[in-house]
């Protein structure tokens, strides 16, 4: 494999010559090295592998966080860069099939890189002579774009159970397959995996859809039985038919319909989503078509459920929920100024953008064809034209609130808060009617019907 040359920061150079004038060794390894010869970019978080003892680092460097300081590992703190700077080390029983039970340090770069997950993540770049150190022929793996674990895959994956999603990951994120044996072992440590917890299943979830086509690592997670743990509720998608213009099952539209969103973790988690509910209300009419009533609402259920379980925040769930209760809204030329409003009112406006996007994906999945973006232009025109007008759209766009009510005598309670929407609804229909005089009256007219 041709080199082409590794742009190194001067910061990392500076951390590597200086472990080198104290007579010790210090490598780049991992990650780096990997997008380094894939020809792509190298971020910044540069991994340091060394003979140095940890102690040694914390004395040759100003800023250092020992942030694994039990396995090797300390963090240099150098300009912008965070640097984990780990001692070369052998790693001793996986009780917990994550972290090992011991660990001994060692002077032998070959037995470190040994410990490591996949051959394309083996591999040492040495800067004083630009040479790479590749015991497990990684270089070769990489050209041939193939996962291969380091020795025995059953071994590597029961010694870390995250192992067997991160190799989904790269497949999905790189575009590589998985080498036989490697794949075979997967099904084989689920047990191993099941005791990862849900913090780091959901970070590589979150990165495996965030992939340019995400329906690789999606179908990966299906066919090994990964997902059958990590979220079982979109199962019942296979083999769901659908009716009309759909050409998938409810599974695979799901998959592809990620595939068709832009890279926006909580779009393509809605995506995923969005119809995971159809299995679960299928019926059928009278002629014997498939029906999917309230599928949406089951859809935003099972979403919720297991976003929960996957420790996603409250922020990021919301937003995946409303759009998916959303998703199916559908516009029509006869649609009045106040519908209009209505709609842009309970969408919120910083949720269009992305609803519209949800729905072009929705439609370039049903068929496996792009849906044409023209389609929603006279609906996008209408919203522009309402926004412009700056008409109250939401309970603080009234010229009136909740003292202005008290006031004027209604008592505090329920029963404000039912006025204001009364009045919302009033001035979506007519925003003319959005004038404090105007909503005070209104407000003496419907206090009769609550008090």
């Amino acid at each position: 494999m041709k080199l082409r040359k590794f742009r190194i920061p001067h910061e990392i150079i500076f951390i590597i010559e200086k472990i080198q004038k104290s007579g010790k060794k210090a490598y780049i390894v991992g990650g780096a090295v990997r997008d380094y010869l894939l020809g792509r970019s190298v971020a910044n978080d540069f991994d340091i592998a060394t003979d140095a003892d940890p102690q040694d680092i914390m004395r040759m460097f100003n800023r250092v966080v020992p942030t694994g300081i039990k396995h090797g590992t300390v963090t240099v703190l150098i300009g912008s860069h965070s640097v984990e700077v780990t001692t070369f080390r052998l790693e001793k029983g996986y009780s917990d099939s994550r972290r090992p039970d011991a660990v001994e340090f060692t002077h032998d770069l070959i037995e470190d890189l040994s410990r490591r997950d996949f051959t394309m993540n083996a591999i040492a770049y040495d800067i004083s002579n630009a040479s790479l150190i590749d015991p497990f022929n990684g270089q070769v793996d990489i050209a041939m774009k193939t996962i291969r674990t380091v020795g025995n895959p059953l071994e590597r994956f029961s010694e870390d159970g995250l192992r067997p999603l991160r190799a989904v990951r790269f497949a999905s994120q790189l575009g590589f397959s998985i080498q036989e044996e490697t794949y075979t072992a997967i099904p084989a440590c689920i047990e191993a995996f099941k005791k990862v917890s849900w913090e780091r299943i959901r970070d590589e979830l979150s990165k495996i859809l965030l992939s340019p086509v995400p329906s690789v690592g999606l179908r990966l997670l299906e066919s090994t039985g990964l997902m059958a743990h990590i979220i079982p509720e979109l199962l019942p998608g296979r083999n769901c038919q659908q009716k009309g213009m759909h050409v998938f099952d409810v599974l695979d539209h799901g998959f592809l319909t990620v595939d068709a969103c832009m890279p926006d973790l909580e779009l393509r988690l809605a995506a995923l989503f969005h119809d995971a509910g159809k299995p679960f209300v299928k019926s059928a009419d009278e002629q014997g078509i498939p029906t999917f009533y309230n599928h949406d609402k089951k859809s935003v259920e099972l979403a919720a459920q297991a976003l929960r379980r996957l420790k996603y925040p409250n922020d990021c769930i919301d937003t995946v929920c409303h759009l998916i209760a959303l998703h199916m809204f559908h516009y029509e030329d006869n649609w009045t100024d106040a519908a209009v409003r209505r709609f842009i009112a309970k969408a919120g406006e910083p949720y269009l953008e992305r609803l519209f996007l949800l729905r072009l994906a929705d439609g370039s999945a049903t068929t496996g064809i792009p849906a044409d973006p023209r389609s929603l232009v006279p609906f996008r025109k209408r919203i522009d034209a309402i926004l412009t007008e700056q008409s109250a759209l939401q309970l603080k766009d009234l010229k009136i609130s909740g003292n202005d009510l008290m006031a004027a005598g209604i008592p505090k309670g329920p029963v404000i808060g039912k006025i204001l929407h009364e009045l919302l609804e009033t001035v979506l229909d007519d925003p003319s009617q959005n004038e404090r005089e105007t909503l005070l009256k209104i407000a003496g007219k419907l206090k009769s019907k609550y008090l």
